[in-house]
C-alpha cells in the first residue's frame, strides 16, 4: 500500500516512477531472486489458488533471476492490459490510486540481503513481482485492483483512506480464497513469504473468518509479524461483484460513529471457518 506523508525522491518522475535499472543488478541479487522464487514455487502448489500459478506463467521469463519489467510487462499487457512500473519504494496514495486505476502495478526495484529471506518489512522487488504480478494475468483478479484503484480514488475525497486500505491489506495482500472446498492462498504477502504460507493455512492459531466488506474496513491489522485474522473470500468473481456494485459512502458514513474492531475479536455475527487459540500472537507478548 501506500504512505500519504512522503516527499519525492530527487530523480524520480512526477508520477513517482524510476527506471527500474535492471542491468545494474548484481549476480548476488539475482541468486538471491532464484532462490526465493525455487523456495516458494516448490511449496506454493496445493496451498495456493490455481489461479495463481496459472499466472507464475508470466514471470518465467527469457533468462533467470529478477526479471526485467519491460519485459514483463509486454506479457502482462498482453494478458490483461496491466503493466509494471518500477517506483523508489512507497508512494503517495494518490498516486498509488492512479497507478491502479490506470492498470500500472508499482513495484520497488530493489531486492532483500541473502540473510533476510524469510522477513522483511518493507515490500522488495520479490514481494511485489512474485507476489502480486501472477494474479495480475487473471481477468477477474485484473479487474478487481483496477476497481480498488478507482475506489481509492474517491475514498480521497470522502477521508476514507485508512478504511480502504484495510480492505487491501486483509485482500491482496493477505487474503484467503475458498476453492475446490479447501482453503487456499491469494494474499500476496502471505505467497511470498515462506513461513506465512505455511501458518496461514496451517497453524491452530489465527482466526478464519468469512469475508464481510464492512467488517473488513472496521478491523485493525498488524503489520511487523503474522496476520492474527485471515479474511476468507468465496471467489474472486464475488470479491470483484462487491467492489463494484457497493455503494461505499454510505458505509464510510456508518463507520464514521462506529468504533474500530481489535484484531483478534470475533463478533457474534461472524462466519467462523476457524477459531484461532492466539497462541502465536500471546506467546510474542
Amino acid at each position: 500500500m501506500a504512505d500519504a506523508e512522503l516527499i519525492r525522491p530527487e530523480g524520480t518522475a512526477a508520477d513517482w516512477t524510476i527506471p527500474q535499472g535492471w542491468d545494474r543488478y548484481t549476480p548476488e541479487e539475482h541468486a538471491t531472486w532464484d532462490t526465493l522464487f525455487e523456495r516458494q514455487a516448490r511449496m506454493l502448489p496445493g496451498r495456493v489458488t490455481p489461479e495463481f500459478i496459472a499466472g507464475l506463467d508470466v514471470l518465467r521469463l527469457s533468462r533467470p533471476g529478477i526479471p526485467d519489467f519491460e519485459e514483463l510487462s509486454e506479457r502482462l499487457t498482453k494478458a490483461t492490459g496491466w503493466s509494471v512500473v518500477a517506483v523508489p519504494g512507497l508512494v503517495p496514495d494518490d498516486v498509488f490510486f492512479d497507478h491502479l486505476a490506470n492498470r500500472r502495478f508499482v513495484a520497488g526495484n530493489f531486492i532483500r540481503r541473502p540473510d533476510q529471506l524469510d522477513y522483511l518489512q518493507e515490500p522488495d522487488v520479490f514481494h511485489d513481482v512474485f507476489g502480486h504480478v501472477p494474479l495480475l494475468a487473471n481477468p477477474v483478479f485484473a479487474d478487481y485492483m483496477q476497481a480498488y484503484g478507482q475506489g481509492g480514488q474517491r475514498a480521497g475525497a470522502m477521508g476514507a483512506i485508512q478504511r480502504l486500505s484495510r480492505l487491501y491489506w486483509y485482500t491482496v495482500e493477505f487474503g484467503l480464497v475458498r476453492s475446490g472446498g479447501d482453503l487456499k492462498l491469494y494474499g500476496a504477502g502471505i505467497v511470498s513469504s515462506f513461513t506465512e504460507s505455511v501458518f496461514a493455512l496451517e497453524d491452530p492459531s489465527p482466526n478464519r473468518l468469512g469475508f464481510d466488506l464492512k467488517r473488513v474496513m472496521r478491523t485493525k491489522y498488524r503489520i511487523d509479524d503474522f496476520q492474527q485474522n485471515y479474511f476468507v473470500i468465496d471467489s474472486f468473481e464475488d470479491l470483484l461483484d462487491q467492489t463494484l456494485n457497493t455503494d461505499f459512502a454510505p458505509l464510510y458514513a456508518e463507520m464514521a460513529n462506529e468504533p474500530d474492531i481489535e484484531i483478534e475479536t470475533i463478533l457474534p455475527e461472524d462466519t467462523v471457518i476457524t477459531r484461532g487459540t492466539q497462541a502465536y500472537a500471546r506467546g510474542k507478548g
